[in-house]
């Protein structure tokens, strides 16, 4: 959306400046006609300069081993990071990018750990989540040559000098041809130097998926780009921002707005619903203080601003970028941890998911409160990593498809395996070794199953306990999958008049109930006509739709951020969007900023046309369905069943579970080739498995080491790679922390203090030898660690919480007269139920005492 401000920000400035040149440049856009007329406006003409392509480039695909199904974590983690410092000790600089800000902070972790010789101060993490200033240093160390190797997320893709790069590791695939290109090309950035990557793989999926977007990098054959199209909070915005520049007439400012590129097909009525909105003829609005902010006169048809507050309210609340924030989980009114809003968007009731090593079901939301109960021992159904993985795109997964069905192909003639090899080889530009992984894959689902392609989706049923699953191999990138998903999973709720279970992931999605699901019948109801009308049901009351809205009511400055010099927090600001919603759903359920939230959730945040294209083609005959009953997930399901699980099993427990379903698959083939007698195949008991994993974690949790390891991982604002040498140091009392680590403790010995739990505390500081700047007694351990639970449940001014936690120590003078004059309210009045009846009879008696 801030693509579509900048197309409509120029068509402004073109208003004022008519015989301005735009240019625009980049490396990785497609389709290049398109991207033209978004520079220049649907209108103009623009003179595209294709240069063809001189860089030399040296792309890799690596497995850190020949076999990634059999070979046990250890050594498959141990040979990936051994791959990763011969890389990077062979080049002068490298930047390796990980998918994640958790895998950022681990790579660093475990390089400086692993090879504390060439590893110190010469590495560093960048992304996101760090401070600006943490990033700012970074890459000028970078630029200026300090460092030999940077581990960044995606804040390091583009738009950044850093300096020389000789070698660009990705860890994983990027998603898209256009960003690997973007990623890799940060290497080698003079004229007549080699741009050099290196993807490292760590499973089969990766493999395939990594490989043929080699290929599509080296062809030049990039992703389209998507162009939001018609956001109406963003117009809304820029009228606004028009009106107080000039008074302008309605008819010149339709065709100013129509001839940037993303608004050439704004209906009339859309425009119109829009100045409405912002002229205020919605009187009911002004129950819930949304007043007008431009006039409309109807007769000359001119606006203008309205308002003396409308240009500070502008100008303090411009923008497209959404505020977030961390949200709290509640299990009644005890906070049991914090997960992001991206997360919390993607959960709908019923689902499971883990926290600080427990399971929780998600019960609903309110504001930035998550309400779940205990979920212990059930399957996970949303992997904790879900909100920050990056979609593979419609056009790569396309691909991939192509690659499968001409790969059926040859082994439907059963040419011999050499062959076969070959064709892999030459066609995705690979070794042998990584060819022949790639032939075995594909010839242990073709043997035991099928190969599903971009023609033909397998729909694979199979029983885990007493739920039925059924696993839909679509291979459309995970924005089609997740409108799909919707989409099938509420025309089969419809049939069974009950909710059901659903996964979503790139190469596929799974739908779990109690009851056979009826896949063909639910595609039979899933028509591309309708598809519009079934997503605005299946979305009505999700979380994703109720945080979309309030993003879409910032942007149409409906809900103000900033107001006369005061922020309004996020939570308040969702809380406001939630009875706001319900609000214009009463004028209209086509009400423009509510409209605008639904697009931009299927349409920018999932693909609903592409889908649509999808069941085209299933009505049209052109792309089949097939269904199949397997005793075991087939070998391409692997990691789509194992999704859930990601989160409660540790990797060395993963890879077990991997290689069980394997050997089963592995039987079966032998049994239909006749080297092995027929007999009915052991189900991998997947309840039994998950039980005894949950079993396992109780018994830790029970024992001291895993009391303080639980202690650790609930601690907040204490970076990651810090808790995992906490960790280390339960783990082998004899470990030496990082110094880094150690200092940071020290530093901050009057804060922990005060808000670690006594035992973890003690234990920290003893193992370190810091004298504690005085004993604690029982009741100061206590008052301490109520007041960190009333501040992890309710939010106190942190000038109140140190205020308290003086007179927890001791301290009864002086105290301001703000402070004294709270705590007699709050002790005054009926207490709320967030605060322990020790903690208040201990204010009750201090307040008595202070001066």
């Amino acid at each position: 959306k801030r693509g579509t401000h900048l197309s409509l920000s120029l068509e402004r400035l073109q208003r004022f400046a008519p015989h301005i040149s735009r240019v625009g440049l980049s490396a990785t856009v497609a389709p290049l006609d398109e991207i033209a007329k978004f520079l220049v406006g649907e209108d103009r003409s623009c003179e595209i300069a294709d240069v063809p392509a001189q860089k030399k480039m040296d792309l890799q695909v690596i497995s850190p081993v020949p076999d990634l199904i059999n070979t046990d974590y250890t050594t498959i983690s141990n040979e990936t990071y051994n791959l990763i410092d011969k890389l990077i000790q062979e080049h002068k600089t490298t930047l390796v990018f990980t998918n994640t800000r958790s895998g950022t902070e681990r790579v660093v972790h475990h390089l400086k750990d692993k090879f504390p010789k060439n590893y110190s101060e010469n590495i560093g993490a960048h992304h996101g989540s760090l401070s600006k200033q943490h990033r700012k240093d970074l890459e000028k160390n970078l630029r200026d040559g300090k460092l030999k190797a940077v581990v960044c997320s995606t804040s390091l893709e583009l738009g950044i000098d850093i300096g020389y790069i000789d070698l660009v590791i990705l860890l994983g695939s990027p998603k898209s041809v256009a960003r690997a290109l973007q990623r890799i090309g940060r290497s080698g950035h003079k004229l007549h130097d080699t741009t050099k990557g290196r993807i490292i793989v760590m499973d089969r999926d990766d493999l395939v998926e990594c490989s043929v977007l080699l290929k599509s990098a080296i062809e030049k054959k990039i992703d389209r780009l998507h162009i939001p199209e018609n956001a109406l909070d963003v117009l809304a915005q820029q009228i606004f921002g028009i009106a107080l520049e000039e008074q302008i007439n309605i008819e010149d400012l339709f065709k100013l707005v129509k001839g940037a590129y993303p608004y050439r097909n704004l209906t009339r009525e859309d425009f119109d619903s829009i100045i409405s909105y912002l002229a205020g003829d919605y009187s009911s609005l002004e129950d819930r203080n949304i007043y007008a902010k431009i006039w409309y006169d109807k007769t000359t048809k001119m606006i203008g601003k309205r308002g003396k507050m409308a240009r500070v309210i502008y100008m303090t609340n411009i923008g497209t970028i959404p505020s977030e924030s961390g949200v709290l989980v509640k299990v009644g009114d005890v906070v049991v941890g914090t997960i992001d809003e991206g997360f919390l968007e993607k959960m709908k009731q019923g689902d499971i998911f883990v926290l600080g090593g427990n399971t929780y079901e998600f019960r609903n939301a309110s504001g930035m409160v998550a309400r779940v109960v205990a979920a212990a021992g059930r399957r996970p159904t949303v992997p904790s990593w879900f909100s920050e993985s990056l979609p593979l795109s419609f056009d790569l997964a396309n691909e991939i498809g192509r690659f499968r069905k001409l790969l059926l192909e040859h082994l439907a003639k059963k040419e011999p395996k050499e062959e076969t090899i070959k064709f892999i080889n030459e066609f995705l530009y690979l070794d042998n070794n990584v060819a022949n992984a790639i032939y075995q894959y594909f010839r242990e689902q073709y043997e035991y199953a099928e190969v599903p392609t971009s023609t033909n989706i397998l729909v694979e049923h199979y029983d885990e306990g007493e739920k039925k699953f059924a696993v839909f191999h679509t291979l459309y990138g995970r924005r089609v999958n997740d409108c799909l998903a919707r989409g099938v999973a509420y025309a089969i709720s419809k049939i069974q008049h009950r909710d059901v279970e659903i996964g979503i992931a790139d190469n596929g999605f799974y739908i779990a109930s109690v009851h056979p699901i009826q896949a063909i019948r639910a595609f039979e109801l899933l028509k591309s006509e309708r598809l519009e009308e079934l997503m605005k049901l299946a979305l009505e009351k999700t979380e994703i739709l109720k945080r979309r809205f309030r993003h879409c009511a910032n942007r149409s400055l409906m809900i103000l951020q900033n107001y006369k010099g005061r922020e309004k927090r996020v939570g308040r600001q969702q809380v406001s969007s939630m009875i706001l919603m319900q609000a214009v759903k009463r004028i209209s359920d086509d009400f423009p900023i509510l409209k605008e939230a639904r697009r931009e959730v299927t349409e920018d945040l999932m693909d609903i046309n592409s889908t649509k294209l999808v069941l085209k083609a299933i009505e049209d005959k052109k792309v089949k369905i097939h269904e199949i009953t397997t005793t075991v997930p087939s070998p391409f399901s692997f990691m789509l069943v194992l999704q859930g699980y990601l989160d409660v099993l540790r990797m060395e427990d993963r890879t077990e579970f991997l290689k069980r379903m394997h050997e089963q698959v592995l039987s079966s083939i032998e049994m239909k080739r006749g080297l092995k007698p027929m007999q009915k195949l052991q189900r991998v008991n997947y309840d039994d498995f998950w039980r005894d994993v949950a079993e396992k974690r109780k018994k830790e949790m029970e024992s001291r080491e895993g009391k303080l390891k639980f202690a650790i991982r609930m601690l907040q604002h204490v970076p990651g790679f810090a808790k995992d040498e906490m960790v280390k140091l339960v783990n082998d009392e004899e470990y030496e922390m990082r110094e880094d680590v150690v200092s940071q403790i020290r530093k901050n010995q009057k804060e922990i203090e005060h808000e670690w739990p006594s035992e973890l505390r003690n234990f920290i500081f003893a193992k370190l030898s810091i004298k504690p700047s005085k004993e604690f007694s029982e009741e100061e351990d206590l008052m301490h660690q109520q007041l960190n639970e009333v501040v992890r449940r309710i939010k106190l001014p942190s000038d109140i919480v140190y205020e308290i936690r003086r007179l927890i120590s001791g301290e009864r003078s002086p105290f301001n007269m703000s402070f004294r004059k709270w705590l007699k309210e709050l002790i005054a009045g009926s207490v709320p139920k967030a605060w322990p009846d020790e903690l208040i009879k201990f204010l009750i008696k201090a307040e008595k005492e202070i001066c």
